[in-house]
């Protein structure tokens, strides 16, 4: 204990600081969901508690709290599409995210398309987006403040316009968005290559 108290005043004197606990994992993707019920009610939620859980089978999950409008749609039919989001569609994703579905209907105030799933019975996809991750509910883990949506990938929709000869998807160069500690952020310029720091130079 001694040692530890020892420790931090020689971190306070090079100038770092603790706080308390806190989300400070970023930068993230600030990305689209959307969803409907059963009745057909479709609704866009702006999320960035996000990410990959596993890879085969492809796996990824949401956390959303409770008392947002589109959670009971996720609830209710266990679908929900990750859309990702363009520099583009940074004053829709934001906008998606301060506003209520309960009270204006996103799609019609963003002109935003819905699209048809591939796999999905009830959660639309948004058809502005470069990507539409097809979701399934697996499991709900109702962990305080947001319950985190563990899902399933269904089924991956892309836009054509990005695709190469050769059948490559240059998904970077769709203009990403990016949240970072309140703030959105494209991506920037390439730094390398996954790998790139091991790969031997001719």
């Amino acid at each position: 204990m001694e040692k530890r108290k020892e420790k931090r005043k020689v971190d306070m004197a090079a100038g770092r600081q603790v706080w308390r606990p806190g989300n400070m994992l970023y930068p993230l993707p600030a990305v689209m969901v959307s969803a409907a019920d059963k009745a057909g009610n479709a609704n866009i939620l702006t999320v960035a508690w996000t990410g990959t859980v596993c890879s085969d089978p492809a796996m990824l999950y949401i956390s959303v709290r409770p008392e947002r409008y589109t959670y009971h749609m996720i609830r209710e039919t266990g679908e929900f599409v990750v859309n990702l989001t363009t520099e583009r569609l940074a004053y829709a994703t934001d906008w998606c995210g301060v506003r209520s579905g309960r009270d204006v209907d996103k799609w019609k105030e963003m002109a935003l398309t819905k699209g048809a799933a591939d796999q999905l019975v009830y959660a639309p996809v948004i058809l502005e987006s470069p990507v539409n991750i097809e979701c399934r509910v697996t499991e709900v883990k109702e962990l305080g403040s947001h319950h985190m949506f563990l899902a399933e990938v269904a089924a991956v929709q892309v836009d054509e316009r990005y695709m190469k000869k050769g059948g490559k998807f240059e998904l970077n160069s769709t203009g990403l968005l990016a949240y970072s500690h309140g703030e959105y952020l494209g991506l920037g310029k390439e730094l390398g290559k996954f790998g790139w720091s091991v790969k031997k130079r001719k």
